[in-house]
């Protein structure tokens, strides 16, 4: 190995290095910014070194500059624009599509690098054929699935779980052909079966994810994300870059755990998301829980009782992120905090609709990292509580997930109804996304103050206000 070799080998480690502490840095809020800081200069550091392999070899014509240079001033410019001007409420769109490209450009890197392998070599090893299958099956499942998952969040496809009359039998269909035609690949490598196996994979990421609703959009996106990162791990065994299969492994072993995460924290199997069918409360009939009488209140009296608070529970949920209200809750927060009480956020695990949405969305705010509490933490500090305000939430805080029979039996919630005082903000009774009434929201400690959230926290701001003065 001459000197250049180990230099660019040296300086992969010290990219891979950078992943994994960025991604280690992003185990707490708090230095999760740094992570994100760390990983970037680890990958910026791995491209570098990947051109100066390219100039090293003196193989890419001017053409084949071109479009590299064309390609990476394109895809930056593009991910640098989208990054800074995408809306809270949309950065699970945003997620699903890096999912797609991430997996869809992993599958394009293995079918090129096969395509001319095959015909340089009289026979491939059968290694390189089975991490070529695997790359292209993963990468183009991920792309296909990651794209309608996108399409649901955004409103464009139906967010309920969509089947049709052999829906089954198409999906498992799909993923017979893509099985088979990658075992029979392995036997016969062969260019057509592979076009033929894409097609299937791409069917059946479409077939997968349309039947999923939107309460299992958390789940999804990080299961996608695995198989992204999974993907790429792939495509680096195929060209022989280690960079990349480091890179791949972590995210797809990081994904893989997060999604087992988020499926305990919905208390649902994997297996029982990936059925689908789990809606998003417009077409799933309400179970019958215990009744009573909804308490509405004036955002003057909802004041009163926060104003007087010493210690505030804050409840984010998507009504939070859809009103684009971080500013105003972190606000209110502030002011009440001024008073002397004591403020914290409960976050649900799978409460927004991506993993970690909330504390995205009031880091945005500048919201102070100690307070975010995850549900564990937060749930024995309900009832010293003498007010819970819930912006939005409604599965992660319903009383039916504690008994049988209904659509949430058993899912972790926290614990709302255990504060002295309790006042939930949203539009309407309308259901969350399990289809459920929220039983929350006939407990006699409940005030209902209907409005949309980021008007009814300007309220609550210039009522609270009023009372200092």
């Amino acid at each position: 190995m001459n000197t250049f070799d180990w230099v660019t080998q040296l300086l992969y480690v010290a990219a891979a290095v950078c992943f994994v502490l960025g991604l280690h840095l992003m185990n707490s809020p708090a230095t999760a910014r740094r992570g994100n800081q760390v990983s970037t200069a680890g990958m910026a550091l791995a491209i570098a070194t990947t051109f100066a392999l390219v100039v090293h070899a003196g193989t890419v014509t001017t053409t084949g500059w071109i479009v590299m240079i064309a390609g990476v001033l394109v895809g930056a410019g593009a991910g640098l624009y989208s990054a800074r001007t995408v809306q809270m409420t949309a950065m699970p769109q945003l997620v699903s599509l890096f999912n797609a490209v991430g997996g869809g450009a992993a599958a394009l890197i293995a079918v090129h690098d096969y395509v001319r392998l095959t015909g340089a070599t009289a026979g491939l090893p059968e290694s390189t054929t089975i991490t070529t299958i695997l790359d292209v099956l993963i990468g183009a499942v991920t792309f296909s699935g990651s794209i309608i998952a996108a399409g649901k969040l955004q409103g464009v496809i139906n967010a309920a779980p969509v089947t049709f009359r052999g829906s089954r039998a198409a999906n498992i269909a799909a993923a017979v052909v893509a099985v088979g035609g990658g075992i029979y690949m392995v036997a016969t490598p062969s260019v057509p079966v592979m076009i033929i196996i894409i097609l299937a994979a791409l069917a059946f990421g479409v077939t997968m994810v349309m039947p999923i609703g939107g309460a299992d959009m958390p789940v999804v996106i990080s299961l996608l994300n695995a198989f992204t990162g999974t993907a790429v791990a792939m495509a680096g065994f195929v060209i022989g870059n280690w960079a990349l299969i480091i890179a791949g492994a972590l995210v797809g072993a990081s994904g893989s755990i997060l999604t087992k995460l988020m499926a305990d924290a919905m208390n649902r199997s994997l297996r029982n998301i990936m059925i689908g069918g789990f809606g998003t409360g417009d077409s799933t009939p309400a179970v019958a829980g215990p009744g009573g009488d909804v308490r509405s209140v004036a955002a003057d009296d909802a004041a009163i009782q926060l104003a007087y608070a010493q210690k505030v529970i804050i409840v984010p949920g998507y009504g939070l992120a859809a009103a684009q209200a971080q500013h105003q809750v972190a606000e209110l927060a502030a002011l009440l905090e001024e008073r002397g009480a004591e403020v914290s956020y409960a976050i649900h695990p799978v409460a927004g609709r991506m993993p970690g949405h909330m504390n995205v969305l009031l880091a945005e705010a500048n919201v102070p990292y100690p307070q975010l509490k995850e549900m564990e933490e937060i749930n024995p500090e309900f009832p010293r509580a003498d007010v819970a305000l819930v912006i939005g939430a409604n599965d992660v805080t319903n009383p039916a997930a504690r008994r049988p029979g209904t659509a949430i039996s058993g899912m972790p919630i926290l614990d709302v109804d255990q504060a002295k005082s309790i006042i939930v903000i949203k539009r309407s009774m309308g259901h969350g996304y399990a289809g459920i009434d929220n039983e929350l929201y006939v407990n006699p400690k409940t005030s209902m103050l209907f409005a949309d959230a980021k008007s009814a926290l300007t309220d609550l701001i210039a009522s609270v206000k009023t009372l200092v003065g």
